[in-house]
């Protein structure tokens, strides 16, 4: 993975991407549908938060069993993400993403119409599938389609699109609360409101079932399918002038006359997987033992243990959410102009500096006569703010630059298999930190869990220095 190789390429891009701005319009059409699976990836992990408490109620759940509830989701996610990129790879990108529009549907609906924990675990399950398989889809579908030059911007989408569906869902969940007068209440229809608040994703699953039918399929898989007069066609329109070029760049970047497979992640005669697949990993593992999802899955709780209410806890959440989407457009700006390296050592310094804060307040903090952390109005305030700098930290660095990393990082040869394994442990280990969270709560409390999300912050900082090689402005056939 050589920085040095693709500088004059990059320029050449820019020069052809200015000319014809109809070009961009297109690329940014398509990178903006294929975004959407982002944004159903984003609303589907938060529409859980607002809604612990009442499935807890109406499932008669113990906190173990609460805490896989919300987890269990995670589980179909490693499934999904494993799955998704050998199957894109073998079928096609744009046929993968109608099914998972599908899913998605799917997993709403029944989530909504559960009555017992074991239905709703089921559906859920079914969620995670969707919400795996669009975490590689997106990613690896804009990196394919998107010129060298605006990959970062374009890949970033993906992150944005998160963001925007995480604060979708807290907005929606806010609302609909406030309306019912909670998430348990009777709402529309006799029925209670935490099952709209599930039902609410519908909307952007379907409307990402029909975007899906309006974009074409990745050139790049088209060519590794032999396809080369279909993906001349998109290359036509995505990187005009270049067809011929790009294609010959792909064929050559592809090593070899069989069709990418998973084998493709070992390599060549050895049974060792390829350094770079381990850096993914890194990246996708730390990505969430810094406790993000904490913040996003149980917002509301973690909020209520400091001392708001409910209501507050919910409108602390949409502040979050509104919070993590300004550091997104941060990041957005800066990408393709500072680099992804940089972006995330000062991402890992500042949530290391923020989660030490926070892990500080809550060791020095009483409690009240129910054992629950009692903050000072001062430190309640701190807390709020520090958890803030967090986000901000996270959402112009870890947030978006590990899904362009993982995007770009890998060769057009191994990029469905790395992607998929890579996504997979994320998904993992987020279920570790998801499931983890409400036990260690319940024993050590808040200063426990924050100590160990600081600590995991810390040791991001040398992972970056030591593993992390600039991939700004390298055209992916020079990976």
């Amino acid at each position: 993975m050589s920085s040095n190789s693709s500088s004059g390429d990059a320029i050449g891009s820019t020069d052809e991407i200015e000319n014809n701005p109809t070009s961009i319009l297109y690329v940014l059409f398509i990178s903006a549908v294929a975004a959407i699976g982002g944004f159903l990836f984003g609303f589907d992990s938060g529409v859980i938060n607002g809604t612990v408490s009442a499935l807890g109620n109406a499932f008669n759940s113990s906190d173990v069993s609460t805490g896989f509830n919300v987890a269990s989701v995670l589980l179909g996610c490693a499934v999904g993400a494993f799955i998704a990129g050998p199957m894109a790879d073998r079928y096609g990108r744009k046929p993968i993403m109608i099914v998972t529009a599908t899913i998605f549907a799917i997993s709403a609906l029944g989530s909504g119409l559960s009555d017992s924990s074991i239905e709703f675990i089921f559906y859920r399950l079914i969620g995670g599938l969707g919400i795996g398989a669009a975490s590689v889809l997106a990613p690896a579908y804009i990196a394919e389609i998107a010129p060298a030059s605006l990959r970062g911007r374009l890949a970033t989408l993906q992150q944005l699109a998160i963001v925007l569906g995480l604060f979708a869902a807290f907005l929606s969940n806010y609302i609909i609360a406030i309306n019912a007068g909670g998430a348990e209440a009777i709402f529309i229809f006799e029925l209670a409101a935490w099952r709209w608040m599930f039902w609410v994703e519908l909307i952007p699953a379907v409307l990402f079932l029909v975007g899906v039918f309006f974009i074409p399929e990745s050139p790049r898989y088209l060519v590794a399918q032999g396809r080369i007069k279909e993906a001349n066609v998109i290359f036509a329109r995505i990187a005009v002038g270049e067809e011929k070029t790009q294609i010959e760049d792909v064929k050559k970047s592809l090593h070899g006359e069989t069709k990418p497979s998973i084998r493709d992640l070992f390599i060549d005669g050895q049974s060792k997987i390829h350094p770079i697949v381990w850096v993914g990993i890194g990246l996708s593992v730390f990505q969430q033992f810094v406790g993000i999802n904490v913040v996003f899955y149980y917002g509301s709780e973690l909020w209520q243990a400091a001392g708001f209410d409910e209501s507050q806890s919910l409108f602390i959440n949409v502040l979050t959410g509104v919070t993590n989407i300004v550091s997104t457009f941060i990041a957005i700006a800066l990408v393709d102009k500072v680099g992804r390296k940089p972006l995330l050592l000062t991402g890992s310094i500042g949530m290391f500096v923020s989660l030490s804060a926070l892990t500080f307040i809550f060791g020095t903090s009483g409690f009240d006569e129910a054992g629950k952390l009692a903050l000072s109005e001062g430190m309640g305030t701190l807390a709020l703010i520090m958890a803030n700098v967090f986000v901000v930290f996270f959402g112009l660095s870890w947030g978006p630059i590990v899904w362009v990393l993982l995007g770009e990082m890998f060769n057009n040869r191994i990029r469905g298999a790395a992607l998929a394994v890579a996504a997979s442990a994320q998904w993992i280990a987020n279920f570790a930190i998801t499931m983890t969270f409400p036990i260690i709560l319940g024993s050590v409390g808040l200063v426990g869990a924050y100590g160990l999300y600081a600590l995991s912050a810390l040791i991001s900082i040398f992972f970056v220095v030591k593993y992390i090689k600039e991939t700004r402005g390298v055209r992916l056939e020079a990976m």
